[in-house]
């Protein structure tokens, strides 16, 4: 069996991620701040995140292949602990998503907050590296290192400037310099690291976006994407999927686009 550590996993593109990586027969350890609307959830988000009792829903509906980890990612002991239980629990690791993430904005870069920038970068960021850090030593201490894969969720900003998301976009930009350092690191390991890029993705942080341009319907960003439509949380998640799997290593280094198109 094939194990993975998902975080950012309760809603969104990360539940979706642990319900199509459980269908292939992983386990997966989820992990997830369950922060809903306490003050942890870091200045200037003003949307309730996911709660416990999200994470374990997910967790019901696979009762012999997922175990839950209730921890924020910026938190690296934290994270180092649940990789840790992963392999005691299932016996190796051979996967890391790191799906978490908050979005902030709805101002120009020059009225931006510092703090809500440091959330972001805390959040985003650090949360990225943290899992690939504490991850990959258990990727290439384990019996399969060729088959080894850490994914991380970017974004359409990732590549691009987006209006009244300056900090986000940074921070995004941010996640895909991680990816293709590290897959630089791991060269000859046979590990690899791959970004995986959504456009406007039908989850609760588009309905927070929406929210930042004051617009009443999230359809409204349909015309962001050439397919004309809204890409579904399960969509993403079959590429993110695909990239954990061995067959996934040929991505190794890049942004594979999950954007539908995406305009901006």
């Amino acid at each position: 069996m094939r194990v993975a550590l998902v975080t950012g996993a309760a809603r969104g593109i990360g539940a979706a991620t642990v319900r199509a990586l459980c269908a292939e027969g992983y386990g997966v350890l989820a992990l997830d701040s369950c922060a809903a609307t306490g003050a942890e959830r870091g200045a200037g988000v003003g949307y309730a995140l996911a709660t416990r009792a999200d994470l374990e829903a997910l967790a019901a509906e696979y009762p012999d292949r997922v175990v839950v980890e209730v921890a924020d990612v910026r938190d690296r002991a934290a994270l180092d602990a649940a990789a840790a239980r992963a392999v005691a629990h299932f016996g190796r690791l051979d996967v890391a998503v790191a799906a978490a993430a908050v979005i902030t904005g709805g101002q120009p870069l020059w009225e931006t907050p510092e703090a809500h920038l440091r959330t972001l970068w805390d959040v985003d960021v650090m949360g990225v590296w943290n899992t690939a850090a504490v991850c990959v030593p258990h990727f290439l201490d384990g019996p399969a290192p060729h088959g080894c894969r850490f994914v991380a969720v970017a974004s359409a900003a990732g590549t691009r400037g987006l209006y009244h998301l300056s900090g986000y976009g940074a921070a995004k930009h941010a996640v895909v310099g991680i990816v293709r350092g590290l897959a630089a690191d791991l060269v000859n390991t046979g590990v690899t690291a791959v970004a995986v890029s959504p456009g406007s993705t039908r989850t609760a942080m588009l309905a927070a976006t929406a929210a930042l341009y004051d617009l009443e319907d999230i359809e409204e960003f349909k015309d962001s994407q050439l397919n004309g439509r809204l890409a579904e949380p399960e969509e993403v998640a079959a590429l993110v999927a695909f990239c954990c799997s061995e067959r996934g290593g040929v991505a190794n280094g890049a942004v594979m686009s999950a954007e539908g198109g995406f305009r901006g």
